[in-house]
């Protein structure tokens, strides 16, 4: 079977016969016989939830001179069990920013879009969900798009400081610069995606976000002229204060 809708008309075939499922779990397989019951619609269910995709709006965070790149700084978790996402394969679309959610103490932010899952929409393949981000390879189209942008130099973590820096992100529907603040560096932080402490200071963007809000994850930092970092979460209760992993890290991947 393909996917979710092959198994769902399977089950509803099933008039209520015995299947058996083959799961995979924690690497081990095995299966599993089932008997679906007559639901109070009229259809046989098992009464298991089956998910086949994840999709989300994040920030692209580089491209290296192999075409390979890596976003977001954090991992895909299970919204129901918190354990990260093992993917099989995952493609990478452009989206259009439909609205902007300003974030507020104790209420997170957000950009809301729409992803058209088209072929002139993709613009890559995504071969490894991590805790330090997704990571995979760019198509020939925005391979020759971000060449035209000047390339950055990588800084590694001591080289980066307290003090003034700039986030890279599009949330006015053009690539833009925005002023903030390193004001902590955790270089043994037992979880790197929380290695650096930010606090964004650009009147435009904490007027359009009120700082940092999800969709912005992957958004890179900058500092003397060096891409040290990337924005990976907002701290809740004061969302223009956040989380930036090092680009290091990502590298590493």
């Amino acid at each position: 079977m393909d996917d979710k809708a092959d198994i769902v008309q399977k089950v509803a075939e099933s008039d209520g016969e015995s299947l058996v499922l083959t799961i995979n779990r924690n690497n081990q397989v095995f299966d599993a016989k089932v008997t679906p019951v007559l639901s109070a619609d009229g259809e046989y269910q098992l009464g298991i939830w089956i998910r086949d995709n994840a999709q989300g709006i994040g920030t692209l965070t580089y491209m290296d001179e192999l075409g390979s790149f890596g976003a977001l700084g954090h991992g895909i978790h299970d919204s129901d069990t918190g354990e990260i996402i093992h993917l099989k394969q995952g493609s990478l679309y452009e989206t259009e920013i439909l609205a902007i959610q300003k974030g507020e103490s104790g209420s997170p932010g957000e950009l809301t879009g729409v992803i058209e899952y088209r072929a002139d929409q993709q613009l890559g393949d995504i071969y490894l969900n991590s805790e330090y981000g997704i990571f995979g390879n760019c198509n020939s189209s925005l391979r020759s798009e971000l060449l035209l942008w000047e390339a950055v130099q990588v800084g590694y973590p001591e080289e980066a400081q307290i003090g003034y820096a700039q986030i890279v992100c599009t949330v006015n529907g053009e690539r833009s610069f925005y002023d903030a603040e390193i004001t902590a560096i955790h270089l043994d932080a037992s979880n790197q995606s929380k290695a650096l402490e930010i606090t964004v200071t650009d009147p435009e963007l904490l007027e359009l976000t009120g700082g940092i809000i999800q969709g912005l994850s992957g958004s890179p930092i900058i500092q003397n002229d060096k891409i040290i970092g990337a924005v990976t979460h907002v701290f809740v209760n004061n969302p223009s204060r956040g989380y930036g992993i090092f680009i290091s890290t990502m590298l590493e991947q």
